[in-house]
């Protein structure tokens, strides 16, 4: 689901969307690709509406003492993914902005219990957006197979953003503020069926 709201739809649903959140106690948690923008819109979130920030590749860094691509390397693919998974099952968070590292939608577990603890925001952008980005930021750490391109990865991955996500929210143009006028929109159609009842 992705919506662009009018200025006016905006006013109207900004102070709703984040009440209702705030009155269930639950996080919003951002899924996506390397390049998505999951930190900056969630550090950017986080302080418009005074819920505390979170991002999983900065606690897995300070929990090993590593750059997450020096840790990538060290591990290796699949310890690498393991450690994340046991880093995402060990949240323990309420009224929260979650970015998420690009390859945690591999593990089921790990989704299953952020799902239970909140909203998947999934931030989508096409491939030549997240190429360009990459390639500007070449140091991100990504979790990659042997011989794997970034198109590959860029594929496989989101089809499980996809099934995964409560809302796709694009990210591939506009301000950080028009990415968070269109999730909040995005809120006011999903909350009243989701996860608070109302």
């Amino acid at each position: 689901m992705t919506v662009r709201p009018t200025d006016s739809a905006f006013q109207d649903t900004r102070p709703w969307a984040w009440s209702s959140a705030a009155g269930s106690g639950l996080c919003l948690i951002f899924i996506g690709m390397p390049g998505a923008g999951k930190s900056t819109l969630a550090s950017a979130l986080a302080r418009r509406i005074g819920w505390a920030y979170l991002d999983t590749d900065h606690l897995m860094e300070a929990w090993f003492g590593l750059p997450l691509e020096a840790l990538g390397k060290a591990l290796g693919r699949e310890r690498f993914m393991l450690a994340e998974e046991k880093t995402l099952l060990s949240l323990e968070v309420n009224r929260c902005v979650i970015a998420t590292g690009g390859s945690a939608v591999y593990s089921h577990r790990a989704m299953q219990a952020l799902k239970g603890n909140g909203v998947i925001i999934y931030l989508q952008a096409d491939y030549p957006t997240i190429s360009q980005r990459v390639e500007r930021k070449p140091d991100r750490g990504l979790v990659m197979q042997t011989g794997q391109s970034l198109h590959d990865l860029y594929l496989e991955r989101c089809t499980l953003y996809e099934r995964y996500a409560d809302l796709i929210v694009s990210t591939a143009s506009g301000s950080v503020q028009d990415c968070i006028h269109n999730l909040e929109a995005s809120l006011y159609e999903l909350w009243p069926q989701g996860k608070n009842g109302h």
